[in-house]
């Protein structure tokens, strides 16, 4: 009951934000994040659960993330639609190119994608929640290929294509002059900067 009463409230704190343009200050407060509080939106979720659960076929689901490391943070907050769609356009692109695998899969899977853009401190994150069928159908689409029961397609596979796409599709934003650097990015505008910053995130995890 204590975390209801306080939830969104100075008691938990919170983050203050200021246009760099007009000086108008937003504070936004802290979630309790207590499952049963109808301010962190348990109600809604409630509602969008047994939503979904009328789409569910009578079959298995994963549940698969695709992050975006929070060095892109700043261009992403500057550039949130393009990035946005790239994130999608690289996530869908990776789960169906390697479910039609017949190494992995053989199958057309069905794929829900979530964008979630913060974290639940309120700070920036943007990520990707990706709810995936547990097998597909065949090439032919006369049959149902069922996935493995434990895992879905490698971890490290997933990621290792997801990164290479999207960094890919990155280089051809920038190329085509697609994305904006205003003032506290202009430091990435010059191809000299950029493209090692590009370079340096095929290490990240």
């Amino acid at each position: 009951m204590r975390a209801i009463e306080v939830c969104r409230t100075a008691t938990l704190g919170g983050h203050k934000d200021q246009c760099d343009h007009c000086g108008h200050v937003e504070i936004s407060y802290n979630s309790c994040r207590n499952r049963h509080c109808p301010k962190c939106q348990t109600l809604r979720k409630e509602q969008w659960i047994q939503a979904r659960c009328k789409d569910l076929l009578p079959i298995p689901y994963f549940h698969v993330v695709f992050t975006l490391p929070s060095e892109l943070n700043p261009l992403v907050s500057m550039n949130r639609k393009i990035l946005y769609d790239l994130l999608f356009r690289s996530v869908s692109e990776t789960l169906t190119e390697l479910a039609q695998d017949p190494k992995r899969l053989g199958a057309v899977v069905g794929i829900i994608g979530i964008l979630h853009t913060w974290g639940q401190n309120l700070m920036g994150h943007p990520h990707l929640h990706c709810i995936v069928t547990g097998g597909g159908l065949s090439p032919d689409r006369n049959r149902w290929v069922p996935s493995r029961e434990r895992f879905f397609i490698p971890v490290r596979v997933l990621s290792a294509l997801f990164k290479g796409k999207f960094l890919d599709l990155l280089k051809k934003c920038f190329q085509s002059k697609a994305l904006e650097f205003p003032d506290l990015i202009r430091h990435l505008q010059p191809v000299e900067n950029f493209e090692p910053f590009r370079r340096q995130l095929y290490r990240k995890k």
